[in-house]
Parts: structure tokens; sequence; C-alpha cells
């Protein structure tokens, strides 16, 4: 490369440099300006929104300052008119003050003016008391001058009378009340009594303790007695019954106090009558067949009479227990039959005083149950049914109804107490239980000599059955007043010494007859 191109390319390259340094001078002072202008601008437009902002915050806090001061203008207009309000309600208050004052004080003055009058009203009453005073002691000296009697002496002369009309008239009405009284419960027993009474049907027929066993012919007795006696002999020790061969024709009679060995020996000796064959061995499988029909027959009966009754849940020994007494007997009336008589009785008495006829019902039929048992138990049938009845399960108040039908202990309930006139009320009724003569006799004997026992009875006469007694006094001996202690006091004699079924009426009569005769 020669020299001149060499110093012309560093010429144009000096050129361009200065060329683009000048351009690039010229392009950073545009661009200075430019920016410059531009911060202007943008300081120009801050201002003026700075003022703006200034002046609206200016007006903002104005507009407060005014509506501060308007709230508060309300307000205190408020509180203004709230203490002119209660201004005017005291000023209200104060001018009703001063009209009850002004009345206050006018009722003072009218109270001074009337403690004025009774202070001399008093004065004069003090004055006329010491007045009547004197005189009464006049009066009272001149009566006691002209009766010749103390006051004292007067009083307890008064208070005599008066003691003697008053006990004329307290027995007048202790007589008075106590017929009333039962002339009342008369009329209500009657009613529900005759009511139960009149809805039972039952079989009046007392049985015995003597059976009659049919036979085909008289040669089954012979068969039945045995080479010189022994199948009776056997029967008889196997049953415990007694056999009675006659000459009755076609039939054997049992005796016996055990009803039950007594049915066993009846189904006993039918079999063996059916069967023919009548052997020791043959009696005793009989017998025990009897046992086991007998044994069948009284769970039975306990269901049956357990089912009429209407009495639900007992236990199973209750059941055994109930159908026995199908086999026991008092006064030759059946005790089965007469536990239920008993059980509809109570319930139909129970529901007509409104009480609990299902328990009723319950202790009714259970009443009776300690006969059952046998005589290894000490004890009255009322007490061991009390502690059967708790032994099997029965609540309180049926263990206590059982124990109590014959006052061996309180009843505590209403429905126990039923249970004793229930008892007494099929016990009594005609044909239900038969009673030796000379019992009979002698239980009227004994009533009539209980009323003669008193002082002042002329005689005693027992009448219906021993259902009444009417007693006869002496009128010059016992007063009317006497008369209704005597029938008391005859009446818990008869009570503590005398055991009867039902109830015995007691009459007391006095009666005075002037008898004269003309010839």
């Amino acid at each position: 490369m020669h020299s001149d191109d060499i110093i012309f390319m560093s010429t144009i390259f000096i050129l361009g440099s200065l060329l683009g340094t000048l351009w690039l001078w010229l392009y950073q002072k545009y661009k200075l300006t430019h920016f410059k202008q531009l911060s202007e601008n943008l300081i120009r437009k801050g201002e003026a929104e700075a003022d703006l902002i200034r002046k609206t915050a200016e007006m903002a806090a104005k507009q407060h300052q005014i509506d501060n001061q308007r709230d508060c203008e309300q307000r205190w207009q408020q509180e203004r008119r709230k203490v002119q309000q209660e201004e005017e309600r005291l000023k209200q208050r104060e001018d009703k003050l001063d009209s009850r004052m002004a009345v206050v004080e006018k009722k003072l003055i009218d109270v001074e003016r009337r403690e004025a009058v009774l202070t001399a009203q008093k004065s004069e009453l003090a004055d006329a008391q010491m007045a009547i005073s004197s005189t009464h002691q006049k009066l009272i000296s001149r009566l006691e001058n002209t009766a010749g009697l103390t006051t004292n002496e007067a009083k307890e002369q008064l208070l005599n009378e008066i003691s003697s009309e008053l006990k004329k008239d307290s027995a007048n009405l202790i007589r008075k009340t106590i017929k009333e009284t039962h002339e009342e419960a008369d009329r209500e027993a009657g009613k529900i009594l005759a009511t139960a009474i009149n809805r039972l049907a039952v079989p009046c027929v007392s049985e015995a303790t003597i059976h009659t066993v049919a036979i085909p012919n008289e040669e089954m007795k012979g068969r039945i007695i045995g080479r010189e006696g022994r199948n009776i002999r056997t029967l008889e020790r196997a049953t415990g019954v007694n056999i009675i061969i006659d000459d009755t024709p076609g039939a054997i009679v049992l005796s016996g106090f055990d009803p039950i060995r007594m049915q066993i020996a009846k189904i006993a000796i039918n079999d063996l009558v059916q069967d023919g064959r009548v052997h020791p061995t043959r009696i005793e499988e009989a017998v025990e067949k009897g046992k086991v029909t007998v044994e069948k027959l009284i769970k039975k009966h306990g269901e049956d009479a357990a089912l009429r009754a209407g009495v639900m849940n007992l236990h199973p020994d209750f059941i055994t227990l109930l159908g026995k007494l199908k086999f026991r007997f008092s006064y030759g009336q059946n005790i089965l039959e007469h536990s239920l008589e008993v059980a509809h009785l109570m319930g139909m008495m129970a529901a007509e005083l409104g009480l609990d006829a299902a328990l009723a019902k319950r202790i009714g039929l259970l009443h009776d149950v300690g006969k059952a048992v046998s005589h290894e138990i000490e004890g009255s049938h009322a007490v061991i049914g009390h502690d059967l009845a708790l032994k099997y399960g029965e609540t309180k108040e049926v263990a206590n109804g059982i124990g109590c039908h014959h006052g061996e202990m309180e009843a505590t309930t209403v429905e126990g107490s039923l249970c004793a006139a229930a008892d007494a009320i099929s016990a009594s009724r005609q044909g239900a239980r038969s009673e030796f003569v000379e019992e009979y006799v002698k239980r009227l004997k004994r009533l009539e000599e209980l009323a003669c026992e008193f002082p002042g009875v002329e005689g005693a006469f027992a009448l219906q059955a021993g259902r009444e007694v009417r007693v006869v006094v002496f009128p010059d001996v016992v007063d009317d007043d006497g008369v209704t202690i005597l029938a008391r006091d005859i009446t818990k004699k008869i009570e503590q010494e005398l055991s009867y079924p039902g109830k015995i009426k007691v009459t007391v009569i006095r009666e005075k007859r002037i008898v004269e005769y003309a010839v």
C-alpha cells in the first residue's frame, strides 16, 4: 500500500471520528435539553396538583368545621329542649307536692280536731264507767242480800246446772250421732253387700266326708275283701282310708278325714273294679296311679280356680296349694269354692267402692291358702298364708290382706279390710256351712248369759239364730243415757268373748209400764 493511501485513509478516519464525536455531542445536548424541559413540565404539573390538593383539603376542612358547628348547635338545641322538659316536669311535681301538702295539712287539722273530741269522749266514758261500776257493785250487793248467796256460791250453782245440762245434751248428741252414723253405714254397707251378693250365684250344697263307690255285683265285694281280708287291709294301709263293706247292694262306703286320700282311694277302687283283678300288687299299682291322677287333678283345679277368679301370674306352688283346697272342707263347705266366692265378693265390693278390684280378687282367692298345708307347720292358717305369700313372691299388700282376715294382724289396705267382710258373708250365707245343734244352742245360751251379767238387766233374748239379742232393762235402775252406754258395753263384751260369723245386733229396751185394774 502506498503512503498516500494510508494518509488518505487516516484523514478519512480522523474526519469520521470528528463527525461521530460531533454527532454524539449534539445528540447528548439535544437529549439533555429534552429531559430538562420534561422535568420542568413535571415540576409545573406537580405544583399545580399540589395546589389543587391543598385547596381541596382546605375546602374539606372548612366544610367539616361547618358540619361540626351545625351538629353542636343541634345537640345544644336538643339538650336545651330536654332541660326545658325536665324543668317543666319538676315544676309540675312541685305543684302536685304543694297541693298534697295542702291536703295533708287539712287532714292533720281534722285529726287534731277529732283527737280533741275523742279525748273529751274518753274522759266522759271513764266517768260513765266509774258510775256503772259503782252501780254494778250496788246491784250485786242488793242481789246477794235478796238471794241469800254470795257471788261464788251463785257461780258454783250455775256451773253445776250448766254441767248437768251439758251432760244430757252430750248424751243426746252422742246418741243421735251414733244413730245417724249407724243408719248411714247400714245403708251404704247394705247397698254394697246386697249388690255383691245378688250378683253372685254359687251352689249352696255342703260336702260330706263319706264317699260311696258303685260296684257292678256282690262278687266284687268278695274280691275287694280278699282271702281272710288281705286285699281290704292292703287297700286301707295304702290309702289311709276306712273301707266299709256291708249289706248295701252295689256300693262300698269310703270314710276318712283326709279328702285327698279319699279321692285316691276312690280312683284306685274304680280302677280295680274296671280291671277285675284284685290282689296286693295290683292294689299298690292302682293306688300309685290314683296318686298321680289326683296330683294332676289338684293342678287342674288350681289353674281352673285362678282362671275363674281372673288371677294371673301365680307361683306354681300356689297353684298346687289352691288345688288342694278342692279336697278340704270347713263345716262341710268346700274351701276352694269358698275362696272363689270370697274373691268374687271382694272384686264386686271393691268395684262398688272404687278400689283396686284385681288386688281384692287376688287377696280373696288366696286368703285361705294356709289351710292347704299340713299340721306340721305351726300357726293359724291366716299367718301361714301370709308367710307363704311372701315366700312365693306376692306383694306385701296381698300378704297383709291374707294375714289380717281373722284379725291376727292390722290391715294396711282397704282391700285387705274387705277380706274379713267377704269371708264372713261367704261363711254365714244360708246353706253354706253346717253346725251341730248342741253347739248352736250353747252359743245362743251363752249370748243371753253375757247380756244378763250387766247390772240393771231384767232379761235377754237371742233372736234370728243368734244374729240379734234384745236386752230388757229395769227403767228405775237404768236411765235413758245409761241405755246407750249399756248397749256399747254389751257389744264390746260379746266381741271379746264370743266367736261368730257376721255380726250380732244388740237392742236395749227400756220401758216403764203402769198397769191398773178398774173393778
